[in-house]
């Protein structure tokens, strides 16, 4: 004789160690390819530019009346060590590069 009941406990336990599993981690953001962050020159580097290298931000706003672009990848984990990368780049009225802000928690460099 078979027992169904065994089944079901059996796949009910697994689905809620999935969901552990998957609840203990979130990714926020997109890659973007930080190697090259050198490639941006202050008061040279044009917005169009920084699109083609980077493609389109994650986050667009403003500082101090400044467009700025924002580039971002960010994993939070309950099980390992946070990971974040971002670079903040603010630009001039022109388009141009005013300053940039990169960090890390990858200290490979």
């Amino acid at each position: 004789m078979q027992n169904p009941g065994g089944k079901l406990m059996k796949k009910w336990l697994m689905a809620v160690l999935v969901m552990l599993a998957t609840a203990g981690c979130a990714n926020v953001g997109k890659e973007f390819p930080t190697d090259q962050v050198d490639t941006i020159t202050i008061g040279k580097t044009t917005i169009d530019q920084v699109r083609a290298t980077f493609g389109e931000p994650w986050r667009v706003g403003r500082e101090n009346g400044q467009k700025t672009w924002t580039y971002g990848k960010y994993k939070y984990s309950l099980f390992s060590d946070t990971q974040t990368t971002d670079l903040v780049i603010r630009f001039d009225d022109k388009g141009v590069v005013q300053a940039y802000n990169y960090n890390t928690t990858e200290h490979n460099e």
